[in-house]
């Protein structure tokens, strides 16, 4: 699902043109082990359409969830993520680290 960050925008515009709803999810910050560095994007459809990656596993479902939130309530949203070194493989991961990732409605 990885796309440059370029491609997701363009991709994000062609829905929003099309009459899709669109939600853009944005890494602004990184500490420890991140699949994905800050300015990594996804962006995310009402009719569940997905380009781009924020993480991976356990984190991307829960970020998809938060834009689907913020496409039907308008309100942006800045999601924490942070998981031990020890819990990492449980849920998925390679190992811990921490992520903050914006979410916001495209107009």
């Amino acid at each position: 699902m990885s796309e440059s960050t370029e491609d997701v925008l363009g991709t994000a515009a062609q829905w929003l043109a099309e009459g899709e709803t669109v939600a853009i999810a944005t890494v602004v910050e990184t500490w420890g082990s991140s699949p994905r560095p800050p300015g990594s994007r996804l962006a995310v459809t009402a009719s569940g359409r997905l380009a781009g990656s924020v993480s991976g596993g356990c984190i991307e479902g829960a970020v998809a969830e938060a834009a689907r939130e913020t496409m039907r309530t308008g309100a942006p949203q800045l999601l924490d993520f942070g998981i031990s070194d020890e819990r990492a493989w449980e849920v998925g991961l390679a190992c811990g680290g921490r992520l903050t990732v914006f979410v916001e409605k495209l107009a």
